[in-house]
C-alpha cells in the first residue's frame, strides 16, 4: 500500500472519529450524560457557551495528555492517573474564569470544579484516550465537545427566549426578541422548564434517528 492510499483509508477513520460526537454518540441527545451542568446552567446562552468551552478545553488536554501517557501509566491506578490530570486542566478553567468574569463564574458555581468527575471526561479518557493514539483522542474530545456545547446551546437558547424573551442576556450584546409586551415564561428559567425542554429536544433527536433507522430498512 502507497503512503497515499494510507493516508486515504485512514481519512473516513478520522472523520468518522470526530463525527461520532457531534451526532452518533452525542453525549446529552444520544448516551444521555452530563446531565447535572445541562440542566444547571442552560438558563442562558452565555453560561452554555462559558461551561462549553470550559469543557472542551479539559476534554481535549486530558484526552491529548491521556493518549501521550497512557502506555506508562499502570492499569492499577489508571483510573485515580486520569482524575488528577483532569483535575490539574480543571483548575486551570477555574482560575482562569474568575480572572474573565466573576459574573459568569458565580453562574456557574461549583460546576466548574465538578467537571472532574463529569462522565463525559471521565469516559472519554478511559473508553477512548487511554487505547488510541494521540491524533484520534483529539479528534474524539473535539467531536464530543463540540457536540456536549451544541447540546447546552440548544437548550439554552430555547429557555432564555422563553424565559427572559433575549438572548445574551446579561451581556452588552444582549438582543430583545420581542416587545415589550411579552410575558416571560419564568418556569423556562426554573430547574422544571430545563427537565421539559431536555425531554422535547430528546424526543425530538430520537425521532429524527427512527426516520433515518425506518428510510435505511427500507431502502435495503
Amino acid at each position: 500500500m502507497t503512503i497515499e492510499q494510507q493516508k486515504f483509508s485512514r481519512g473516513p477513520s478520522d472523520l468518522s472519529t470526530f463525527l461520532n460526537g457531534l451526532w452518533r454518540e452525542n453525549p446529552v441527545f444520544v448516551m444521555v450524560l452530563g446531565m447535572c451542568p445541562v440542566l444547571a446552567v442552560t438558563n442562558a446562552v452565555v453560561n452554555a457557551i462559558s461551561m462549553g468551552l470550559a469543557t472542551t478545553f479539559v476534554l481535549v488536554c486530558s484526552s491529548a495528555l491521556v493518549a501521550m501517557l497512557h502506555n506508562f501509566i499502570p492499569k492499577q491506578v489508571r483510573i485515580a492517573t486520569y482524575i488528577v490530570i483532569i483535575a490539574t486542566f480543571v483548575t486551570i478553567v477555574d482560575y482562569v474564569i474568575q480572572a474573565i468574569s466573576l459574573k459568569i463564574y458565580g453562574a456557574l458555581g461549583a460546576y466548574i470544579q465538578l467537571i472532574v468527575v463529569n462522565c463525559i471526561i471521565l469516559g472519554r479518557a478511559e473508553a477512548f484516550a487511554g487505547k488510541n493514539t494521540v491524533r484520534k483522542s483529539i479528534l474524539d474530545a473535539f467531536g464530543m465537545s463540540i457536540g456536549f456545547t451544541f447540546a447546552l446551546l440548544c437548550l439554552a437558547s430555547v429557555r432564555e427566549i422563553l424565559g427572559n424573551g433575549t438572548l445574551f442576556c446579561n451581556t452588552p450584546f444582549v438582543i430583545h426578541l420581542f416587545g415589550p409586551h411579552f410575558e416571560p415564561w419564568a418556569i423556562m428559567l426554573l430547574p422544571p422548564g430545563g427537565f421539559f425542554v431536555l425531554a422535547f429536544w430528546l424526543l425530538l433527536f430520537a425521532w429524527i434517528r427512527q426516520r433515518k433507522t425506518s428510510k435505511g430498512t427500507l431502502t435495503s
